[in-house]
């Protein structure tokens, strides 16, 4: 009988048990990568199920992983991943604690109602525990939606006061909440966060190691450009980085961002977190996962 992926890791963690789990040597096939790129479920699909898929990245020299979708899954696939995770040597990447309810426009955290601020609170609440069975140090917020009758600096002193109070609670738990800047051009128009230098004055004005930028240069050069130079001046507010290329949001290599100059400036500045894979794959299937592994070998050779 063939054994899946699946089924070798599922036998070696029960055998092991969790503490040995921790300290087991990662398993690969290829030299590590030099830089924490994280690929999502999707990025190898056609390897298995999120589990299988952990293990062919991990053989690929990958040493991270993102979910977004991780706080809504069950708990007992959340455990298995973090095992996963754990076997493999592999850190956990953003999962994403408060999302925008797109079709509605909302929250409005900058807006005059206090209902969306404390649903958004809860939210960051609700996170504690993923972040925790995750072993996650990162998780993902979006503060919502423009509110177009009040002004924009009443809005930015708002959000900042509600970020403070989220500060407050997850700091305790070394956990790090990651604003993402989104584009309004093409994906996300109407939010309030737009670039990475208006989270650099929201994260500034919270004050607190719990709260920084989640800096998505694919948004980034959506909206704004000027890549290297905006993350050089908000360097001490970034706290995570998404890569992804455009047009398209696919692989490096596919579209005009030059991601050999970025992966040189982050390795000058001795980045050591995560870096996201926020993207697809530009070509189906295994010739896609094939094309995706090589784009990141070409950059991290700069």
């Amino acid at each position: 009988m063939r054994l899946s992926r699946r089924s070798v890791l599922a036998g070696s963690v029960a055998a092991a048990g969790a503490a040995a789990v921790a300290r087991a040597a990662p398993a690969s096939n290829a030299p590590r990568f030099s830089l924490g790129y994280a690929p999502h479920e999707g990025s190898f699909a056609s390897r298995g199920d999120r589990l299988e898929q952990i293990a062919y990245a991990a053989d690929q020299g990958f040493t991270a992983w993102e979910d977004n979708e991780a706080a809504g899954r069950p708990v007992a696939e959340q455990t298995a991943m973090a095992r996963a995770l754990q076997q493999r040597g592999m850190t956990m990447g953003v999962f994403v604690a408060s999302m925008p309810r797109w079709g509605d426009f909302r929250p409005q955290l900058g807006g005059g109602d206090d209902t969306d601020r404390e649903a958004f609170l809860s939210d960051i609440r609700a996170s504690i525990e993923v972040a925790k069975r995750l072993d996650a140090k990162w998780a993902t917020v979006v503060p919502g939606f423009l509110d177009r009758r009040i002004p924009a600096d009443i809005q930015t002193a708002r959000i900042v006061d509600t970020m403070r109070r989220a500060a407050e609670i997850v700091e305790p738990h070394g956990l790090t909440l990651v604003m993402e800047p989104l584009n309004t051009l093409v994906n996300h128009p109407g939010v309030f966060l737009q670039t990475i230098p208006q989270g650099f004055a929201v994260a500034r004005g919270v004050n607190s190691p719990a709260v920084k930028i989640l800096a998505d240069l694919y948004h980034e050069q959506i909206q704004a450009g000027n890549l290297i130079n905006t993350l050089d001046a908000c360097w001490n507010e970034i706290g995570y980085i998404q890569f992804g290329d455009n047009p398209g949001r696919n692989e490096p290599g596919t579209g005009e961002i030059n991601y050999r100059n970025i992966v040189r400036r982050l390795r000058a500045k001795r980045y050591a977190g995560v870096i996201g894979m926020e993207h697809g794959n530009s070509v189906e299937g295994r010739a896609g996962e094939e094309r995706l592994v090589a784009a990141y070998r070409a950059i991290d050779a700069a």
